[in-house]
């Protein structure tokens, strides 16, 4: 069982920069475990932004942010903290953004386990 707890949204203009953190705490055994970012606009459905894996061999981007956001992981026994450091936002950017993990290697499930969200606003 894992509990994610996220932070670090707000608003912005556009052009501007925001960090999203989670920090995941809980029993996280020796299996791989995915950790990503999802975010959900109104009457949108969830989309996945990006993901990495605890091992750091694999990361994952939503095309529509390439270039322009960068996921990251801190860990250690204790916790681990994911980041999503977020440049050059857009408009259309705007969403609820979520944290999201499973155990197991990315791309091959979805998350089972979820924060609360954190909203992002940025305006033109």
């Amino acid at each position: 069982q894992l509990q994610l707890v996220e932070s670090g949204g707000g608003s912005v203009q556009a052009g501007g920069s925001l960090r999203l953190v989670c920090e995941a705490t809980g029993y996280f055994s020796d299996a791989p475990l995915c950790m990503g970012w999802f975010r959900q606009a109104p009457r949108n459905a969830r989309e996945r932004v990006a993901d990495i894996d605890t091992r750091n061999t694999y990361t994952y981007y939503n095309d529509s942010v390439k270039e322009r956001f960068t996921i990251s992981l801190d860990q250690d026994t204790v916790k681990k903290t994911l980041y999503l450091l977020m440049n050059s936002l857009k408009p259309e950017d705007t969403s609820m953004y979520y944290c999201g993990a499973y155990f197991g290697v990315c791309s091959s499930g979805s998350p089972v386990y979820w924060g609360q969200g954190t909203q992002v606003t940025v305006s033109s």
